[in-house]
């Protein structure tokens, strides 16, 4: 059996793949990857499915061996830089790990989740279908938990093969205000909290997990009170309970909820919004929901698109690089007499 160990990893690194899906009428919180889309682009680099679970990092990174053969990963995302044995790595690129090998994970530096695939994925059991973990509920990860160190991930021997190859994209992203549709409870919302939720620019809060998202800024006037009949929850969902500030709702949200919702952010923007850091400016602009169908179209496309835009991976001419390859194609003697062309 081949493992990938932890020697050590920040308290929020987790397994997590697509999400629980279908479970959502009993309760059970759907989680998965903040951004889907930095965890398909690992996947792709060893040859995995979008949706397979992944090690997922927020804000801190960590460090990882081999042990009982060799692994093929790759780390995706917010900009975090990869070394092993303490030689830097070009970033999203496929990395093998030979046993005994060390993989350091540096901090993300321009976002907040990183991804590490490993080829073929982890030989975890899932619960209701997904490794995904959700810590309140204690489901999904490994035992029911988040990394730690000394933890040994399994994997499939079988998979580790193929030559290393390079991913020159980083993530889709439309520029500019995170995209929403408004509602399904704008109405609850004076006119004038409708256009500054509009106009205005809100900060990300320092409350801020999987589970939401608070923001500072402008309070939203509630027209109708706020509070409603508890109604189900999607990711991207806004929230404005009675102070006025919005919390979005993210990937291990509860279910339900009984605050209106004023607006909810399109799926191909979530994944840009998950990767804001506290502090960071943000602004909401609303589109139709003709517009929010075709660039999740868009991007389902982009994503589908990730293996064919693989190359192989450039490497270093180095001695020992030189050494290992063969290069030579024949021989030739200038002196040798030349031999007879019985075309002539």
């Amino acid at each position: 059996m081949t493992n990938l160990v932890v020697k050590n990893c920040g308290p929020m690194t987790s397994l997590q793949d697509w999400g629980r899906i279908g479970y959502q009428r009993f309760g059970v919180s759907p989680s998965g990857a903040m951004d889907r889309r930095c965890l398909a682009m690992a996947n792709a680099l060893v040859g995995n499915a979008p949706e397979v679970a992944a090690i997922e990092f927020m804000n801190l990174g960590g460090s990882f061996t081999c042990d009982g053969g060799s692994l093929h990963v790759a780390l995706v995302g917010a900009g975090c830089t990869a070394s092993l044995d303490g030689k830097p790595l070009e970033p999203n690129t496929t990395i093998v790990l030979n046993e005994g090998d060390t993989l350091q994970v540096g901090h993300p530096r321009s976002g907040t989740f990183a991804y590490l695939a490993v080829a073929g994925g982890f030989l975890v059991e899932p619960q209701l279908g997904s490794l995904s973990l959700h810590p309140r509920s204690r489901l999904g990860g490994l035992n029911g938990a988040a990394l730690k160190a000394g933890d040994r991930l399994p994997c499939r021997p079988d998979a580790q093969q193929g030559a290393p190859t390079h991913l020159p994209l980083e993530p889709v992203e439309e520029p500019g205000p995170i995209r929403v549709i408004m509602g399904p409870q704008d109405d609850y919302f004076t006119e004038e909290a409708i256009r500054t939720f509009l106009s205005a620019e809100f900060t990300i809060s320092p409350q801020a997990d999987r589970m939401g998202f608070q923001l500072d800024g402008p309070r939203l006037e509630h027209g109708r009170g706020f509070n409603i009949v508890s109604d189900g929850i999607v990711d991207g969902h806004i929230q404005v309970p009675g102070s006025g500030l919005p919390i979005v709702l993210m990937r291990d949200r509860q279910t339900a909820g009984g605050y209106p919702k004023i607006a909810t952010i399109i799926s191909a923007d979530l994944g840009r919004f998950a990767q804001m850091r506290p502090g960071s400016p943000v602004r909401f602009r609303a589109v139709s929901r003709d517009e929010a169908v075709a660039a999740a179209r868009r991007q389902k496309e982009w994503l589908g698109a990730l293996p064919s835009a693989l190359v192989p991976l450039r490497f270093e001419l180095t001695t020992e690089h030189l050494l290992s390859t063969n290069l030579i194609g024949g021989m030739v003697d200038a002196h040798a007499p030349k031999i007879p062309d019985h075309t002539d």
